[in-house]
């Protein structure tokens, strides 16, 4: 059975999965989302990837990523 974004359990056919909706939709079935984890945000990561490389890493680092983004075909 296939799972919504918060891990439901979810219809596979698409009459199924409408009936469901409308359920959902007038009352009749009450859904209850999963408690979501904690995670950290990418601007976290970024920080601290930020300071623990040198300027000389994160140069270099620069340097190969504006170079895949210019090269001619690649897109």
């Amino acid at each position: 059975m296939p799972k919504g974004p918060q891990g439901q359990k979810r219809p596979a056919d698409t009459v199924a999965a409408a009936i469901m909706v409308a359920k959902i939709a007038t009352g009749e079935l009450e859904e209850t989302p999963r408690p979501s984890k904690k995670v950290k945000s990418g601007k976290a990561g970024a920080k601290a990837r930020n300071a623990s490389l040198s300027a000389e890493a994160r140069s270099v680092i620069a340097k190969k990523a504006a170079e895949k983004r210019w090269r001619p075909g690649d897109n």
